[in-house]
């Protein structure tokens, strides 16, 4: 019995040094926008927008007025050639298209219409 735990043990470790995959996509990090008035059907209005990005695919978006968070919730990301879909499940917000465009030094992402949507905070 004392032997087929041992291999159990043995199994399990192996199986758990799976390597992981590493996502270095561009758009992982901190994204902020700010806005004249933003408000969705919770008639929340917001003054500032902030994307974080994180390497599995999901990420937070905070709404903020007068420097304090009104509004977060989490959202998904994916990405299709040069195309960033954002998708906010559960909520009333509709999906967001962006491309990551470097002007000047200055690396922001763009929205398919070539509006600005967000810059990128270091």
């Amino acid at each position: 019995m004392k032997c087929l735990y041992s291999y159990l043990i043995v199994l399990i470790f192996i199986v758990s040094c799976s390597k992981i995959e590493v996502n270095n996509d561009p758009v992982i990090g901190i994204w902020k926008n700010k806005v004249k008035s933003a408000s969705n059907i919770n008639n929340m209005v917001i003054d500032k927008e902030e994307w974080i990005f994180n390497d599995v695919y999901l990420g937070r978006f905070h709404g903020y007025r007068n420097g304090e968070v009104t509004y977060l919730t989490d959202f998904r990301w994916s990405f299709d050639g040069n195309v960033y879909t954002i998708s906010y499940p559960g909520t009333d917000f509709p999906e967001d298209t962006v491309k990551i465009k470097n002007e000047e030094g200055i690396t922001y992402l763009s929205r398919l219409s070539g509006k600005p949507f967000a810059i990128r905070q270091n």
